[in-house]
């Protein structure tokens, strides 16, 4: 059982400080600062959210580890023109499939110094899984399906696939020009989301509830992405 009771004002005060010492030996001197403001509270929050994805994902994937549901904060800046050793974000991602961790529809969590920004579904469809999903789009129930779940959930996020997600400039070899979900077929990833201020609630154990509620609007983007691209068979 998780014993989260929620993220503190010292785990944004954290990030902002970061954002103002983006540097290695500032980091080492806070390190304990880290470890106590954000990943502690990190890995009860993964724990208590998994508890209640279960309700609606049952195979979800919350392992409460850095390079697991929790991101590093480490950058990877070998091929970056940023050379900023950290990221100023705590994130993490809980997934659920037959894939690994980033092949598989999951819940995006994102807490910034001042915003929080929530997603779901799958961002970017591997090489393999393309062809699956276009053949998914291609199909006329499972098509309009997806349609009517991105045309609901439009109403409840700010972000939704056609706003966020990269696209290819054409539709893809095989398909017309003019199919009529030609933008669907473009499409490299599906996902809903969204950025705001960061509630209250985030300060208390209601953070689970809090979040959770805006995943839970999520789920029929996940379900549907579950059956026919990352558990789908060629």
């Amino acid at each position: 059982m998780s014993t989260f009771k929620g993220f503190s004002k010292a785990t944004v005060a954290f990030l902002a400080e970061l954002e103002k010492n983006n540097d290695r030996d500032w980091f080492k001197a806070h390190k304990g600062e880290y470890e106590k403001h954000l990943l502690d509270p990190a890995r009860d929050f993964v724990v208590a959210l998994g508890e209640q994805l279960r309700t609606i994902a049952p195979d979800i994937q919350a392992i409460p580890q850095v390079d697991k549901s929790i991101f590093r904060l480490h950058r990877d800046t070998r091929f970056s023109k940023d050379k900023r050793p950290f990221k100023t974000h705590l994130a993490a991602f809980m997934w659920e499939g037959e894939g690994a961790k980033l092949e598989s529809p999951g819940f995006y969590f994102h807490l910034e110094k001042d915003k929080l920004v929530l997603g779901g579904g799958m961002y970017c469809f591997t090489k393999d899984q393309l062809p699956i999903y276009r053949a998914a789009v291609d199909d006329d129930a499972k098509g309009k399906a997806l349609e009517q779940i991105l045309k609901a959930g439009a109403k409840d996020f700010s972000r939704s696939d056609h706003t966020e997600i990269e696209t290819y400039k054409r539709v893809p070899r095989g398909y017309p020009q003019d199919h009529p979900r030609a933008d669907l077929l473009k499409k490299k990833g599906v996902v809903f989301g969204e950025e705001g201020p960061i509630p209250v609630s985030l300060f208390s154990a209601k953070a689970v509830a809090y979040v959770y509620k805006r995943f839970e609007k999520m789920e029929n983007l996940h379900q549907w992405l579950r059956q026919n691209v990352a558990d789908a068979k060629k």
